[in-house]
């Protein structure tokens, strides 16, 4: 669960390339493309231009490199050629890079086009939700205070937190210890330390938290179809507090950092 400074490294490395990736994704025109070729595009970019691995690729079975999540899905979308992007949708990109043995995870929820206000406070509010998650971590914080942050902001906004899906530890493994709610109870839960790294990934909903999925698929939706909304970053804890290791060029943290 605790990583050296050098380990710790390895992993801000992957977490700079992924963060790449991200930025020339926030470059481009997404109306009008479909979600597979954005797959094709990014699994491109990783394997031929970065020389990484797509680490979301063959894990569990997950024949792609991202999950892409248009509106109320709330999280696992698979891409396919005939989700053409279209103006006024909102789109989360889920992407694992994995860089000398060591994985970094991070999500953004894209606007394709000209998109209302509803869908962006939504996606605003859950930006900020992340970061109040992020600006919990530090030495000697708990684990049920990061997830405080994060429902405790989301529901002054009027949405609700998706409980079924969490961040989770991360380094030579996608999914290590500990699992991160992002809700809970003040001073509660692990508490955290120095070298400690792991991902906040807050899934928001206009409507209410309850989800539905087809057993036969990978797609998870908001049960009521109103629209869902995720960020993630992968975060290390350091001596004096977080340092986020996929953040993107020219994003400004929310937070201290340190």
């Amino acid at each position: 669960m605790i990583k050296s400074a050098a380990e710790i490294a390895l992993m801000a490395q992957a977490g700079a390339l992924l963060a790449d990736v991200f930025h020339a994704l926030g470059q481009l025109k997404l109306e009008g493309r479909s979600t597979m070729a954005l797959n094709d595009l990014v699994e491109r970019m990783i394997v031929d231009d970065l020389r990484a691995r797509p680490a979301s690729k063959g894990q569990y079975g997950f024949p792609y490199v991202l999950n892409a999540s248009i509106d109320d899905v709330v999280c696992h979308g698979m891409p396919a050629a005939e989700d053409v992007l279209r103006s006024g949708q909102i789109v989360n990109l889920d992407i694992t890079l994995e860089k000398n043995g060591y994985i970094a995870d991070s999500s953004t929820t894209f606007l394709v086009g000209e998109v209302a206000y509803p869908a962006r406070r939504l996606v605003s509010a859950t930006y900020n939700a992340m970061w109040k998650g992020i600006a919990a971590v530090r030495p000697g914080a708990r684990l049920g205070d990061v997830g405080h942050a994060i429902a405790r902001y989301a529901r002054a906004q009027g949405y609700s937190v998706v409980k079924e899906y969490c961040g989770h530890g991360i380094g030579r493994q996608m999914h290590e210890d500990p699992q991160v709610l992002h809700y809970g109870r003040p001073g509660t839960g692990l508490e955290l330390e120095e070298g400690m790294v792991f991902t906040i990934e807050p899934m928001l909903n206009q409507g209410k938290a309850a989800i539905r999925s087809d057993p036969e698929q990978w797609p998870v939706y908001t049960r009521d179809g109103k629209l869902s909304a995720q960020f993630e970053h992968t975060v290390a804890v350091t001596r004096t507090g977080v340092r986020v290791l996929t953040l993107r060029p020219g994003e400004t943290p929310q937070c201290a950092v340190g």
